[in-house]
């Protein structure tokens, strides 16, 4: 049981980084140049960073199918946890 955990956090893990890590790339590749913080800054302003969060959460799909495909269920699990928590963040952003 252990180890399910465990396999569950790295997952989780991965899938944070995978979010963060696409989160970034959309923000250099969108910003045109105005860095990090200012593209956040501009998401924010002009109510865009829902949708920026969800284009980042496209970077752990690859990882997702990548555990799925090498049979590392736990991992899987723990990438879809994060999936799953980012979509009600989006919808959190959004709706309130």
């Amino acid at each position: 049981m252990q180890k399910h955990i465990k396999d569950l956090l790295a997952g989780a893990g991965i899938g944070l980084a995978c979010n963060l890590l696409g989160l970034y790339l959309c923000t250099i590749y969108f910003g045109k140049g105005a860095g990090f913080v200012n593209t956040i800054k501009n998401a924010i302003t002009n109510d865009f960073l829902g949708k920026l969060i969800s284009m980042g959460a496209l970077l752990s799909l690859g990882a997702f199918f990548y555990f799925i495909k090498n049979r590392k269920d736990q991992h899987a699990k723990g990438i879809l946890l994060i999936t799953v928590a980012t979509a009600i963040t989006t919808f959190l952003i959004k709706y309130l």
